[in-house]
């Protein structure tokens, strides 16, 4: 997977994410935005409605109080007759479909002809009710008797209806009342004028024309109004199924029935209403006795909104996709042009590591990316020119390591050849020696002789057991012996004659597993370092100790130290800082190879001017069970004839060095 892969799917994801969470939400705010303003909307339209209702109840009551100024109307109160010819006249100028006039105990004295009123006690009418005890005129919504006769004017006005709407016997009316006076002032009845709203749907459009304008969509009105008596549709303008008016049908939502009937509370909000969701908006109807006789609805069809919103929706969404595809077709192209550089450095170290130090990245772009290119093929530049004097260094070290070798085989030779007359020599004195008429200064002479040529041939047979090729054999020794056999080979070197060697080995150490020659070759090597580091003279101190499953080998020196910045690097091969000529850099990476091989580990702490201490941690030799002095104290090649004669000096090597060739 490339890194212009990865950063497209990122980019593109995040993106994605970010348009998304962008739509939701634009799209939320949208709808909610638009369905409360369609819903406030509605609210104010409400407020228009009830305006339109309050101004049919404030006709009423007006063209009440202009009939009772007529001057006649007190002398009418004890004709009946003649009251009824002029009632029926005002009735149809005032558009009521009762117009009564009562005495001032609240019974009907005479009433329009075309109702048979005559005699009805209207004293419980709130309206008739607070114009008494005010004295002046009253208007409002009340409830009204049925009349007996179903054929009357006010329930067959409507063609549409084939019954009356009128719950529990009575109707919703619009209602006035106002006092009839004499010449002098005094009330003498009152004139009591209704126009019925059950099954009278003119007050209901009028409102629908005056408020929602015959808005419509799809050819439907989408403003409707309704009159409720109680829960019952008294009159609306909202269609059934079929296409009739929805009168007779009831409020269903028990949340409105309860805010606006049971709770006397306004209601705004989405609902069901008859056959279709709707913005709705309802008040209740009370009387003059603030009692809840029924509502006014007014509601708006939610299907056109909900389109408006979709579609706004909708077309936002193409705009937001567009936008991101856009986006996305930049961004691709824009990635291809910031990651080209990226493609070529790609390129170049597969090259680089593929081993052609030639290639470089080769452009330079402006910014970071320039910059990037540039150092990239200045590393290049160093690695090429690192391997080229690597390259040197190594064909360097290949030339004096053969040229080492050749002088160590040359060594080799030449102390073989050493080593056989060393053996006569020996041989010959120690017999001389043994004749009985030798005086004590002869034997004192002698007995340097031998001991002088014991320690040559010991140091031969040591370089020689120290050079010699043979395949790794690891055995259970004591790491204490291997120390005794480094040190005593370097007590020979001439670079020690300045060192003070001290050895601090615990006793009873258990056993390790490894290679005698190659834990050797370990100790000699961190001893020799150790030396170099102290051209001056100074103190070489060995210590073992057992600590838990292992054993610890410290060799510290009073040297020079190690700088800080050159700790990490003293294990890497051909790493050194002697002079040329001083050193191959081979020394540490060698010891810690071998260390490696024996599962054990190479720490190193350091300080300039106090000296440097190389600690080795071998795990202990697992027990498998009893085993012969030979195999855990001896090398495999000692034998007894390989031990000094008892008159060898304390420089001999311990038990176990090799033998003669």
């Amino acid at each position: 997977m490339t890194v212009q892969f990865r950063l497209t799917i990122r980019f593109i994801s995040v993106i994605l994410l970010a348009g998304v969470a962008l739509s939701a939400f634009t799209a939320y705010h949208i709808a909610r935005v638009l369905l409360e303003e369609v819903q406030e909307q509605v609210s104010r339209d409400l407020n228009a409605a009830r305006a339109v209702y309050d101004s049919q109840t404030e006709q009423i009551e007006l063209f009440l109080n202009t009939a009772a100024l007529d001057a006649t109307l007190p002398a009418l109160l004890n004709n009946p007759q003649q009251a009824e010819d002029l009632l029926k006249a005002l009735s149809e100028t005032g558009q009521l479909d009762r117009l009564c006039l009562l005495d001032l105990e609240g019974r009907v004295v005479a009433c329009a002809a075309n109702v048979r009123m005559a005699g009805h006690d209207l004293s419980n009418d709130p309206v008739v009710r607070h114009t008494f005890r005010r004295g002046r005129s009253v208007a409002g919504t009340v409830l009204v008797p049925r009349l007996e006769s179903e054929t009357s004017p006010e329930v067959d006005s409507d063609p549409e209806a084939d019954v009356p709407i009128a719950p529990d016997g009575m109707f919703i009316a619009l209602a006035a009342a106002t006092p009839i006076r004499d010449a002098t002032g005094e009330t003498v009845g009152l004139m009591y004028g209704a126009h019925i709203l059950n099954n009278r749907n003119n007050l209901v459009d009028a409102i629908r024309a005056e408020v929602f304008r015959y808005r419509s969509w799809k050819g439907i009105h989408i403003g409707t109004a309704t009159i409720f008596q109680g829960p019952i549709r008294v009159a609306t303008n909202l269609r059934n199924d079929d296409g009739s008016r929805a009168i007779g049908t009831t409020l269903d939502d028990d949340e409105v029935y309860r805010a606006v009937l049971i709770k006397g509370d306004r209601f705004d909000g989405i609902a069901y209403v008859v056959n279709d969701w709707y913005f709705t908006s309802y008040e209740p109807l009370r009387d003059p006795d603030d009692r809840i006789i029924g509502a006014l609805y007014v509601g708006v069809l939610r299907a056109p909104f909900m389109e408006t919103r979709n579609t706004a929706i909708g077309v936002f969404l193409a705009i937001v996709t567009g936008v991101v595809v856009l986006i996305l077709v930049l961004l691709i192209a824009a990635t291809r042009q910031v990651l080209h550089p990226i493609e070529r450095i790609v390129e170049m170290t597969g090259r680089v590591a593929g081993g052609d130090l030639t290639a470089r990245v080769g452009i330079r772009p402006s910014g970071e990316m320039g910059r990037l290119c540039r150092a990239v093929d200045a590393m290049a530049d160093a690695v090429a020119e690192r391997e080229e004097q690597l390259e040197l260094a190594t064909r360097r070290q290949i030339t004096q390591s053969e040229k080492l070798a050749s002088i160590g085989r040359l060594a080799a030779g030449i102390a073989h050849e050493i080593n056989n007359p060393l053996t006569g020599v020996l041989t010959f004195t120690s017999l001389l020696r043994s004749k009985p008429n030798l005086d004590e200064q002869d034997r004192a002479d002698l007995d340097l002789v031998i001991r002088e040529t014991t320690r040559v041939r010991n140091i031969v047979r040591g370089l020689l057991d120290f050079a010699r090729e043979s395949h790794s054999r690891k055995e259970a020794l004591n790491i204490n012996e291997v120390v005794h056999q480094a040190t005593w080979l370097l007590h020979n070197q001439k670079e020690f004659c300045e060192i003070s060697m001290h050895e601090q080995l615990a006793e009873d150490l258990p056993l390790v597993y490894g290679d005698r020659n190659q834990l050797q070759q370990v100790v000699l090597n961190l001893a020799l370092n150790a030396c170099e580091a102290m051209p001056d003279g100074g103190t070489l101190t060995i210590i073992s100790r057992a600590e838990g499953e292992e054993v610890v080998l410290s060799i510290q020196d009073t040297g020079h130290g190690i700088p800080r910045e050159d700790l990490e690097k003293i294990f890497e091969p051909f790493y050194t800082t002697k002079p040329v000529g001083k050193g191959t850099g081979l020394g540490l990476s060698v010891t810690y190879g071998i260390l490696q091989q024996h599962g054990a580990t190479l720490g190193v702490k350091s300080e300039i001017g106090k000296g440097s201490t190389f600690t080795v941690r071998l795990p202990i030799a697992a027990p498998a069970g009893p085993a012969s002095p030979a195999s855990a104290d001896t090398p495999a090649s000692a034998t007894p004839a390989d031990t000094p004669p008892p008159a060898a000096s304390s420089d001999a090597p311990p038990p176990g060095s090799a033998g003669a060739t």
